[in-house]
């Protein structure tokens, strides 16, 4: 398959990603979505790591996105290890289940290797992501923050960049302030977008 490019996201992109964004996210953890102004929020923030700002095309149209943004693991004998974070990362929904998801995400964590990083931890599903290498964070002895010790953490991901980066490290993995928004925040900003209707569907992890 050699029918598309991935390139860095230019400032051009913005509004385009954004719709693509809220296209492919709208009703599927909830009713409507945030994702879309959670990306808006996060090209401001200091974590936000620009280079790894992609955006996939074909035939001359925008059909995928991804990011990543700098976080910590907060370690159990008090040192904090670097690791990134990634996402919103989407497909258009008409291209989904072709590969172009897997060629975006295989892309994309190779240019992160290659800048030096560690290790990506974030929210996903095993069944997708396994197969670029990522594993339960738990296998690493990485928790995810305020979740009950007793409570399912099979959607907390982790794939490490260099072989041995997580080595002897156990401890609580922080999500980066920028992916908190104030729903109210979201209403606001989801104005200036064409109406969708949101609905409760059944799967939906968030009310």
């Amino acid at each position: 398959m050699n029918d598309y490019i991935i390139r860095q996201e230019t400032k051009d992109d913005y509004r385009a990603v954004e719709e693509l964004i809220r296209e492919s996210f709208w009703n599927v953890y909830r009713p409507g979505c945030t994702e879309h102004y959670v990306i808006h929020v996060l090209r401001d923030d200091p974590a936000f790591v620009r280079e790894l700002d992609f955006v996939m095309e074909r035939d001359g149209k925008l059909i995928g996105q991804n990011m990543f943004a700098k976080t910590v693991i907060n370690g159990d004998d008090g040192r904090d290890t670097d690791v990134l974070t990634m996402g919103p990362i989407c497909i258009t929904p008409e291209l989904k289940r072709k590969g172009y998801g897997k060629l975006l995400l295989d892309y994309s964590l190779g240019k992160a290797a290659e800048m030096g990083f560690g290790a990506v931890l974030f929210e996903g599903n095993i069944d997708f992501y396994g197969k670029s290498g990522f594993d339960y964070s738990s296998r690493f002895g990485i928790r995810y923050h305020d979740l009950p010790a007793d409570a399912d953490a099979s959607f907390f991901l982790c794939k490490e960049l260099r072989p041995g980066y997580l080595d002897g490290i156990t401890g609580v993995y922080q999500t980066p302030a920028g992916y908190y928004v104030d729903d109210a925040d979201v209403e606001i900003f989801d104005r200036d977008f064409p109406p969708k209707e949101k609905k409760k569907l059944p799967g939906q992890i968030f009310g």
